[in-house]
């Protein structure tokens, strides 16, 4: 990181402070934004035109923290450490589009169960959506896996416990056998499965992707068969960088052989039986990148602890007479001489060149058990460890804690940066045992008189549930032993009821870690704050650096002198802690109120102190008033004049540097493309049927009639006549005569609807006949005109007078 990345990063951690104290989370978004860059609304409001909306100017002014991908992550992984921050960044990943893809990628970067990847599958396929643990309905099919397979990418670390109970069994078969890919975590680098059956185990390998560096497994009390087949695949697929197993049963005959192809380990971590084999710590001690080691020596013998190292070369011959560690002259007397000081002095002298090779770049060492096998142990070490944490039984003995105090300042003085010592499972459950009961605490002491000087450490942490006692003499070895020391830590949670009473460290014994630990910022230890002496404020033990203390369940009597012995040692203190909860076990409410007073008055006590420090260097201007001392002389060392062959290992080596050059010819043409084109017209087939179509038509044909009439009055002779009247169809047939004088062809009989008509002439006639000289001719015609026109003669038929003439002739004759 850069030193502008870095100044943007602090000052976006301070911002974080302000967070909760907004009232809205784009508030605080804008906050983190002005502090990144304040000068941006100057800049933008130049650039900008007369006019631009709100919404514009928002979204231009937000995504200022994310120019910088650093700052970004550092900023979501802050926010996601506080109480409630997996809900802020939650919604962070809602809001803004711009900061969605990283504030998802700090979401599901660490899950804790497996119960987030089964809830993306849909709402139909599980059996109850508020519970995905308890499996699915049916077999997914490949498009329900779309949501799993985009999530699953950003997945860096997994947690599986099966002793939770939150996931059925069922499920980890439906996955294997229905997964459209090989692995539904690619990305996954960190894998932690904690077991108790076999059949769990075998569901591992699903998750084996070739990206995990890191494997955790914790095996429970049951017996694991496929535990050999499952480690052989594991270290066939994998490039590990961390390993860690646990189990009460003992590893495997070819652990060492399945793990031999990890070269790139850096981290190791072994409690089971079988971990301190001489196979084991020879495969170990050749690990080129093995940084941390950790094993577990409790309830093992000195023999076993010291056959780790059995195989390794500084270690095999130690039974010779040649060797370092050996009594032994060579040469066989009565009287056996000790050269046991000579041969210390040798190992001293070659302790590097026998160390060659074995665990050269270990660098963090974690051991549980007994004071003694962890002494034992560390005897065996010289290299430049760092960090140092150690599990003991507590108390421990008095003569192997000084022990292995005089071993962690002789191996590790000049090195060790960190050291921890916390307490085994099983004192604190005997400490649990005790706090219910109603028999009296038991507290011992944790002597740190017997520290030498460690100038390279920086934090010490003790946790211990029955050493909790320290004293002033304590805290002065310290002091004067870790004078780099940053952070400290003395059993924060330890307990003093009514019936024990109070602890034995005052507050004023802490005087010398304020006038020799320059740089110690955290502060965290139980003490009995009283009164302090005159002799004490007058001194110039105070500190500038102090900036956190945690008293825990400290006792108090007098809160208005704790202020002020407390302004004096630290002027610049901004976080005083303490246990305030009532139902925590060794609560006692008066003192709480105490500290309760101490926090309300202690930073008006501080205003007044800085105030007149000013005050004093501001009017004796040749006086320099520093709130912190001079720095204090180094303590010294003792030393011892030796002579020492030193040889420089010079190695030869040379360097070929040739660039790499490549030929590429490039060869251009034009593409060409052949195409044929087949045409075909296209044709259709049509038929047509070609009948002429026959219609038949009735026509009615009427012959036209024309009506004429004809006056013929013939001259008559008076004479009388007996005629007989004709019949009906003998007159019929007379008048349609044809004018050749041929009959035409008609009867009655063939003209049923003429039938009437022929009856009427009948009886015209008759009456004719009846009355034939009183009725003239003219009337006669009259009854002719209204006779229908097909009785009467075609109009083309025109007869002549002599024609009339003759027929009325004919007539009277007859």
């Amino acid at each position: 990181m850069t030193s502008g990345s870095s100044s943007r990063l602090s000052s976006v951690l301070l911002s974080l402070n302000t967070l909760r104290r907004r009232t809205s989370l784009q508030e605080s978004i804008h906050s983190i934004a002005s502090s990144v860059a304040p000068s941006y609304k100057e800049k933008n409001r130049s650039r900008r035109s007369s006019y631009q909306s709100y919404l514009v100017y928002s979204q231009m002014k937000s995504p200022l923290i994310l120019r910088d991908p650093e700052v970004t992550q550092k900023l979501l992984e802050a926010l996601i450490d506080t109480p409630g921050g997996k809900r802020t960044v939650s919604r962070l990943a809602r809001t803004c589009r711009a900061i969605s893809e990283p504030a998802l990628n700090v979401l599901w970067r660490d899950l804790d169960s497996l119960i987030p990847i089964i809830g993306l599958f849909p709402s139909t396929l599980l059996k109850k959506v508020r519970k995905p643990g308890l499996g699915l309905s049916k077999e997914p099919a490949e498009e329900d896996w779309g949501k799993i397979m985009r999530y699953g990418e950003r997945v860096r670390s997994v947690v599986y416990i099966e002793t939770a109970n939150n996931i059925s069994p069922t499920i980890f078969p439906m996955l294997s056998q229905n997964r459209p890919k090989e692995y539904i975590l690619p990305n996954l680098s960190h894998l932690t499965w904690k077991i108790e059956t076999s059949g769990a185990l075998e569901q591992i390998s699903m998750f084996l992707a070739p990206a995990i560096e890191s494997l955790q497994l914790e095996l429970g009390p049951a017996r694991f068969a496929n535990l050999d087949k499952i480690l052989g695949d594991a270290c066939s697929r994998l490039s590990l960088t961390s390993f860690s197993i646990t189990s009460p049963a003992s590893l495997p005959d070819t652990f060492t052989v399945m793990l031999s192809s990890q070269q790139a380990l850096q981290k190791v971590a072994l409690v089971a039986p079988g971990a301190l084999s001489s196979g084991v710590g020879r495969w170990a001690a050749f690990l080129p990148e093995l940084k941390s080691l950790q094993l577990d020596l409790s309830a093992r013998t000195l023999t076993a602890v010291e056959g780790f190292f059995d195989e390794l070369p500084s270690h095999s011959g130690d039974s010779t007479p040649s060797s370092a560690a050996t009594t032994d002259s060579g040469v066989f007397s009565g009287e056996e001489l000790d050269f046991s000081e000579m041969h210390k002095s040798t190992m001293r002298l070659t302790e590097n060149s026998q160390s060659k090779g074995e665990f050269l770049a270990l660098r963090h060492l974690h051991l549980t058990g007994d004071v003694a096998n962890i002494a034992v142990f560390l005897s065996h070490f010289s290299i430049p460890l760092t960090q140092l944490d150690l599990v003991i039984e507590d108390p421990p003995d008095k003569a192997d804690w000084m022990k292995l105090s005089y071993f962690i300042t002789e191996r590790f003085g000049s090195s060790l940066q960190s050291l921890r010592i916390s307490a085994t499972a099983t004192s604190k459950f005997n400490d649990l045992l005790r706090s219910t009961s109603r028999g009296e605490p038991t507290v011992s002491r944790l002597a740190l008189e017997h520290l030498r000087p460690l100038p390279a450490l920086r934090r010490l942490d003790v946790d211990l549930p029955e050493s909790i006692n320290f004293t002033g003499d304590d805290i002065e070895a310290l002091a004067h032993a870790c004078p780099n020391l940053e952070e400290l830590k003395l059993c924060p949670l330890a307990r003093f009821p009514v019936q024990s009473g109070p602890p034995k460290l005052t507050l004023e014994q802490l005087a010398p870690l304020m006038e020799h630990c320059r740089q110690l910022h955290s502060l965290a230890v139980p003490v009995n704050a009283r009164r302090a002496s005159p002799s004490v404020l007058d001194s110039q033990s105070t500190t500038s650096s102090l900036r956190r203390i945690h008293v825990g369940h400290s006792w108090v009597n007098d809160s208005l002198h704790v202020s002020i012995l407390l302004s004096h040692f630290a002027p610049y203190l901004d976080n005083l802690k303490w246990f305030h909860d009532r139902n925590r076990p060794g609560f006692i409410e008066t003192n709480a109120r105490g500290w309760e007073k101490v926090a309300a008055i202690l930073p008006h006590l501080q205003n007044i102190r800085l105030s007149e420090r000013k005050a004093a260097s501001a009017a004796l201007p040749g006086l320099k008033i520093d709130p912190t001392p001079p720095p204090l002389q180094p303590v010294p060392i003792e030393t011892v004049e030796k002579g020492i062959m030193a040889a420089v290992d010079l190695v030869h080596q040379g360097v070929l540097a040739k660039p790499l050059t490549a030929s590429s010819g490039v060869q251009w043409g034009p593409k060409m493309v052949d195409e044929f084109i087949e045409v075909h017209p296209k044709l259709v087939s049509v038929s047509v049927d070609a009948a002429p179509t026959v219609a038949e038509i009735a026509v009615e044909a009427i012959v036209t009639v024309t009506d004429e009439s004809v006056a013929a009055i013939p001259e008559t002779v008076a004479a009388s006549v007996e005629a007989r009247p004709p019949s009906v169809s003998e007159s019929v047939e007379a008048m349609l005569l044809k004018p050749d004088g041929k009959q035409s062809v008609f009867h009655p009989s063939s003209h049923p609807m003429l039938f009437p008509v022929f009856s009427l002439i009948s009886f015209t006639y008759r009456v004719l006949f009846a009355y034939p000289m009183s009725i003239p001719l003219r009337m006669l015609h009259v009854v002719f005109d209204h006779m229908p026109t097909i009785i009467r003669r075609p109009a083309t038929v025109v007869p002549t007078n002599a024609d009339i003439s003759m027929n009325a002739l004919e007539v009277r004759q007859s």
